[in-house]
């Protein structure tokens, strides 16, 4: 018979260093959105899992960087002009994103190891740290995997399919945690059960499954800048751009303006769906902590789309596609954080309360 983790005083600090490791998460893919946006990607060469947490300590290592980085692509054909100087900023962000990598691994080794011996987790956890292991293995992977794609002759960026394995890695990885941490700290008696409310929450996973894919294109492709009108796709509705990649599938991948129609498709529908959730949702007594956490993705969706409209069309303009990208991404975070919290609290039926529970 499995064991209850859900509920108890006793997991409190397992909860606790579990969303620890959610924030540290939100703050990678953060800098993850930072990278990419500033062209930092490409700017350290090598995997060095040990000495590569140290900087360049001096002008001749510095310079040494440098020339490494003058063999890509991406220096030959767009930042010929950098100096050392401004190499260094670009380095700085990948550098930052890779050592708070290394520092997220440390804290849930510590955490895992002092839980360990201290006998703090019980049998029906095990599958679930093991999992969490995993996946930050192979989000780890997936990142030299990203670098690596970029690293190519005549490739002046690393590969927006590369980017998007990468990105929702690391949302997959993000979401175990946060259902994790949950599962350790909401009680069973705050849930509620409704499956018609329960079915338009998956409904809403699912479209923004695809969502966040496109959304990894956009700032793969940097998509934004080649339509920076709104409502219309520089004035028109459906784009005559679109369609015109052979063989057909490809345009939907590859296709920067197909790829936008998309993305803001897929928002439009998003915000629809979770109105509806809303309404929805109003008319369920529901537990205190269900009435407080139910207005939260109508909030994220608004602010979202607001978000986007913003980075479309203020990304011509200076760093506008940086700054107000990275915010449109915290938003996308916090949207579906928001959504794992109501699939977590809201079941189809009342059943045994567990890790995995529906």
């Amino acid at each position: 018979m499995q064991r209850e983790v859900t509920g108890t005083h006793s997991y409190k600090p397992i909860a606790i260093w579990l969303y620890i490791g959610v924030f540290m998460l939100v703050v990678q893919i953060l800098l993850g959105g930072i990278t990419r946006l500033t062209e930092s990607g490409l700017s350290i060469t090598e995997w060095d899992p040990i000495t590569g947490a140290l900087p360049p300590m001096n002008a001749t290592e510095w310079q040494q960087e440098f020339d490494k980085y003058k063999t890509t692509a991406q220096f030959q054909y767009i930042h010929s002009d950098f100096t050392i100087h401004d190499f260094k900023k670009i380095f700085f962000w990948e550098w930052l994103h890779r050592n708070w990598a290394r520092l997220m691994g440390l804290v849930f080794l510590a955490g895992f190891a002092y839980f360990l011996v201290k006998r703090k987790f019980n049998s029906a956890m095990i599958f679930p740290l093991i999992m969490l292991f995993f996946l930050g293995a192979i989000q780890g992977a997936i990142g030299w995997i990203m670098v690596k794609s970029g690293l190519v002759p005549e490739r002046m960026f690393v590969g927006h399919f590369q980017l998007a394995a990468h990105f929702m890695a690391a949302l997959l990885l993000l979401c175990y945690t946060f259902w994790f941490a949950l599962s350790l700290s909401i009680n069973k008696s705050k849930l509620v059960i409704q499956k018609k409310l329960k079915d338009t929450a998956t409904l809403i996973l699912i479209v923004l499954f695809f969502q966040l894919i496109y959304g990894a294109f956009m700032a793969g492709l940097h998509a934004a800048v080649v339509a920076p009108t709104w409502p219309t796709i520089n004035g028109q509705w459906i784009p005559k751009e679109m369609n015109t990649l052979k063989p057909a599938w490809s345009d939907w991948f590859n296709n920067k303006i197909t790829i936008q129609f998309i993305h803001r498709s897929l928002a439009y529908l998003l915000l629809i769906i979770t109105i509806v959730f809303w309404v929805q949702s109003l008319k369920i007594p529901g537990s205190k902590t269900f009435r407080s956490v139910r207005h939260l993705p109508m909030i994220f969706v608004l602010l979202q789309v607001i978000l986007g409209i913003l980075t479309v069309t203020l990304s011509p303009f200076g760093d506008n596609l940086v700054y107000f990208g990275v915010a449109h991404q915290t938003v996308a975070i916090l949207f579906l954080l928001s959504v794992i919290l109501i699939m977590f609290m809201v079941r189809k039926k009342n059943q045994r309360y567990s890790i995995f529970g529906n």
